[in-house]
């Protein structure tokens, strides 16, 4: 969900807004990744939540009757509503990143592209986002790299309940929740050593996907010579 909004923002600020707009977006863009993730937990449970309860999900249920992801009790709190809220969060960091990363193509890539009688859209397409698909994808990372270590906003929405559902809607827990909400009433034993234990397979998820990650990137920058 934030990846595209990401790269049209980008898009956007570097190729498409007019020069007036620029500054303005840019800096709301930079305040909105300033804002600490307990503000955004409480925005969602007072905002956000009632939304997704109310109007989101028996959309979507009415819509697919017979998709077992979208059904279930309308509670509000979730995998939806947190999966929404860490989107929210990671636009800002991944369209910064992105926008360096446009306005580093140099300029002769787009005036070669239009000399060749290319359209704005297809010079977008062929002079920025094809040369800039490795930083893109980098940009991308780091932005999944902060949700899946996110521990506040997501606790406070996702209903913090130990079960694995089909639906979207279902109350559950992350690891990073889990460890959250036990790790101060845990005593030494068992309790202490499991949640440990989740810690050490948080790190482990997150060097194996910036591992992968680092592969495909250098894959795609070696393809793209």
């Amino acid at each position: 969900m934030a990846t595209p909004v990401a790269v049209g923002s980008a898009l956007f600020l570097t190729e498409i807004g007019p020069r007036f707009l620029r500054r303005p977006v840019q800096m709301l863009i930079e305040l909105l990744a300033a804002i600490p993730s307990v503000v955004y937990g409480l925005w969602a449970i007072f905002i956000l939540a009632p939304f997704v309860k109310d109007y989101i999900q028996p959309a979507l249920k009415s819509l697919t009757p017979g998709l077992e992801l979208f059904q279930g009790p309308p509670f509000g709190l979730g995998l939806f509503t947190s999966g929404l809220v860490l989107a929210i969060m990671i636009t800002p960091t991944i369209t910064a990143i992105c926008v360096e990363v446009f306005r580093s193509i140099p300029l002769i890539y787009r005036e070669g592209a239009k000399a060749l009688g290319a359209t704005t859209w297809e010079t977008i397409i062929l002079a920025v986002l094809r040369p800039g698909l490795a930083g893109i994808f980098s940009a991308v990372i780091l932005g999944l790299g902060r949700a899946m270590g996110e521990t506040m906003a997501v606790t406070m929405v996702i209903g913090n309940r130990a079960d694995i559902s089909a639906s979207l809607f279902s109350p559950a827990a992350t690891m990073s929740s889990v460890i959250a909400n036990e790790y101060a009433e845990a005593n030494a034993g068992l309790h202490l050593s499991s949640l440990s234990a989740i810690g050490l397979g948080l790190l482990l998820v997150s060097m194996v996907v910036n591992g992968f990650a680092r592969l495909i990137i250098w894959r795609v920058t070696r393809g793209s010579r």
